[in-house]
């Protein structure tokens, strides 16, 4: 009950809690972060095959010049080798990591069979404000940090949290949808910021109908900005009824592949831990630490092939109906694309022994959306891609092509997109001969 006996300063504190804003932008991206795959392979950080530094129990990190702290679980029997989920906790307001961690993470732990990382951030003044953007970049700190030293697989990377926790998983889907696998926000609203907010992440709200703190009117709007980015088809979901002591689960239709939305509604007030049949919530009898979960985990990554993937082109597609613009292309082509069209830039994200990784940003400099895109390159003498995500790859040395998935093709003016690799010899070379053309 250890989250519930904070209902009632959370409450109190209610007047604070609604005034809170974001303060400024959210920070630079995540040093060192890969894409999140949707349904891609696996890619190793570089804590994998190191003994790890890092023990369990409360951690201090410096981020933003100052000294901030979290509680780190790491698996029983930790593997070096294995790649495990991440998933962060964000606590409520008035309440702590030390909440989170002693609650099983809401509710998780207990159902992981040592198969997650379980870490529990502490917020500056029991809260997540956010001002200018400071703990987004604890979030990338804190990422950077564990994943330097153990072993994570980048393509399952989760936060939840209830409340203030619930906002500051949003400002984090919000904000870093390549690295944030899926979230799940309880009971939250827009308190944390959002900066971004228009890309995809898989979603799962849940809120309560009387809900006397953050009213479920908010709920509902965090919920439909995910609804909107992940190409959902809208609806109004039922909700239980004033009395039903039961909860709603809705699975929408029509999402993009990889990025379900969820929404949960309970007949109930401001809390966590709803039960079914009963008007008292109950840490160890709710029916969200099994949802969350089951909706995690859902997404399985898989492993590096052992083999080479298949040379030949991928299907193409019929090229777009409209019109290409009529008007002329810039004087000065972008410095690594063609006039028009597209660029890339390549920037290297770890490396070890044998290996590397590197990721590839695809970037629309022009007025016109970009329909579909391929990327050429040329890897150094001795490398070869072992996994690619978030793009199809024809060829894995020398010249390699990567066209886009069919999730990240549209490029709307100003937009970008990224892909990552990994691959084996010595990252210390970088591509070259890098441009990219449209379709």
């Amino acid at each position: 009950m250890a989250r519930h006996r904070h209902l009632f300063s959370l409450i109190a504190g209610a007047a604070v809690l609604l005034a809170a804003t974001a303060g400024g932008a959210l920070g630079s991206s995540f040093r060192g972060a890969a894409v999140a795959a949707t349904n891609g392979t696996l890619a190793a950080t570089a804590g994998c095959g190191k003994a790890p530094t890092l023990t369990n129990g409360t951690r201090t990190i410096q981020s933003s010049g100052q000294s901030r702290t979290y509680i780190l679980r790491i698996p029983d029997g930790y593997d070096r080798n294995r790649p495990y989920r991440l998933i962060f906790g964000f606590h409520w307001l008035n309440g702590s990591a030390n909440n989170v961690a002693s609650a099983g993470y809401y509710g998780l732990a207990p159902l992981s069979n040592n198969s997650t990382i379980f870490v529990a951030p502490q917020g500056l003044n029991a809260g997540w404000a956010n001002t200018n953007g400071r703990d987004l970049t604890l979030f990338d700190d804190i990422s950077q940090q564990i994943e330097n030293d153990l072993c994570v697989d980048t393509t399952q990377r989760f936060a939840l949290g209830w409340s203030y926790g619930g906002a500051m998983s949003y400002a984090v889907a919000c904000a870093r949808p390549t690295v944030i696998r899926a979230v799940s926000v309880l009971s939250g609203a827009n308190l944390s910021g959002c900066n971004g907010g228009t890309q995809p992440v898989a979603y799962f709200g849940i809120h309560g109908i009387y809900d006397s703190v953050l009213n479920i009117s908010q709920g509902r709007s965090l919920r439909d900005t995910f609804v909107r980015n992940n190409g959902c088809t809208a609806q109004s979901p039922r909700e239980p009824s004033r009395g039903s002591l039961t909860h709603i689960t809705t699975t929408y239709a029509g999402c993009r592949a990889g990025y379900p939305v969820q929404w949960a509604a309970f007949d109930g007030d401001h809390t966590p831990s709803p039960v079914d049949g009963s008007s008292s919530p109950n840490d160890s009898r709710t029916w969200t630490s099994g949802e969350i979960w089951r909706f995690f985990s859902q997404f399985e990554s898989t492993t590096p092939p052992t083999t080479a993937p298949p040379t030949t082109a991928p299907p193409t597609t019929a090229p777009p109906t409209t019109t290409p613009p009529t008007t002329a292309p810039p004087t000065t082509p972008p410095p690594t694309g063609e006039p028009g069209t597209c660029a890339a830039t390549y920037s290297a994200v770890n490396s070890w022994p044998g290996g590397f990784q590197g990721e590839v940003t695809v970037a629309n400099n022009t007025a016109t959306t970009v329909n579909g895109w391929t990327v050429r390159l040329t890897l150094a003498s001795g490398q070869a891609i072992s996994s690619l995500w978030s793009g199809t790859n024809t060829g894995t040395t020398g010249n390699v092509t990567v066209r886009n998935a069919p999730y990240n093709g549209t490029l709307g003016p100003n937009a970008s997109t990224t892909f990552g690799f990994t691959a084996t010899g010595n990252g210390a070379t970088p591509p070259s001969n890098i441009t990219c053309t449209s379709p």
